[in-house]
């Protein structure tokens, strides 16, 4: 079998088609603080800013975990600890992508780039957060809830109502699938001396926390909905969006996490981009 290309090892690394996460909740900030299409520069930029920012967050966690990377079974075959990438090529990236993210902040609003360091701290920091505490889950989910905020920032230079209930839609969510995600390594974890809800109480107690998460996520985005004044297609979006929730839990249990995959990765693709589609719906049919 032929060996991947730098360009696919890297883009594996950084587990590029997780974008389809964030990046429509950026979007979704960006058009929600319009009011709808905010131009071709603000797109751009902010498109630009999510990649660098999310390369950044990601190369650097692939350098900040690479011994435990390469300890655990589940991560062994990374692209670091199989020497495809070197630690210091990760860093790297991850220091050229917040240089390119600064850039962007500043084209798009001055208060983006006023508030960049406090970005930055999330971006970089959460890789350690798993170290000391089991909040872990939730640091995660603010850090890429920021794509929304930001977005929602780099329009009208504020952050008020439905962008802060955007944010915490976002870090809800991401926190409830970590959540999840966090089960498979649970003996790992408590080996190693880090820090998780399954790891700490169990792996019912993360699936408890993980329904919870996603519940207050549906009730942030119908509040959002209500603060916007959107239009019926968000609303038949949001009740697609809570049957998606429902499934992905039907998926998985404390005792069956064969399926985590599926629910991990194709459902929470679909929310995220259904949720782009129904608030666009719902700006088009909401205007004057």
């Amino acid at each position: 079998m032929a060996s991947k290309t730098s360009i696919a090892v890297f883009l594996d690394m950084i587990k590029f088609e997780h974008t389809v996460f964030a990046l429509p909740f950026a979007y979704i900030g960006m058009l929600l603080a319009a009011r709808g299409w905010p131009g071709w520069w603000k797109f751009v930029w902010i498109t630009i800013a999510m990649a660098a920012a999310r390369t950044a967050a990601m190369s650097f966690n692939r350098f900040a975990d690479r011994q435990f990377d390469a300890r655990n079974p589940r991560t062994a075959s990374r692209a670091i600890p199989q020497g495809h990438i070197s630690a210091r090529t990760a860093l790297w990236v991850a220091v050229v992508s917040v240089v390119i993210l600064a850039v962007a902040a500043w084209l798009l609003n001055p208060i983006c780039l006023y508030l960049l360091p406090l970005a930055a701290l999330f971006l970089l920091g959460y890789s350690y957060t798993k170290r000391f505490t089991w909040l872990s889950h939730w640091i995660l989910g603010i850090t890429d809830g920021i794509a929304a905020a930001g977005a929602w920032l780099a329009v009208r230079g504020t952050l008020d109502g439905p962008g802060f209930l955007l944010w915490f839609a976002v870090a809800v969510w991401i926190a409830g699938f970590d959540l999840l995600y966090a089960c498979q390594d649970v003996e790992f974890d408590r080996r190693e001396g880090l820090h998780s809800v399954p790891a700490r109480f169990g792996v019912s107690a993360g699936f408890v926390w993980a329904r919870i998460n996603h519940a207050l996520m549906v009730a942030a985005l119908a509040l959002t909905g209500l603060w916007a004044g959107l239009g019926w297609p968000y609303w038949a979006g949001l009740a697609v969006v809570a049957a998606l929730l429902i499934y992905e839990h039907a998926l998985v249990s404390p005792h069956d996490l064969s399926r985590l995959d599926l629910a991990f990765f194709n459902v929470n693709g679909y929310i995220s981009l259904i949720t782009l589609a129904s608030v666009t719906l719902g700006l088009i049919v909401a205007a004057p």
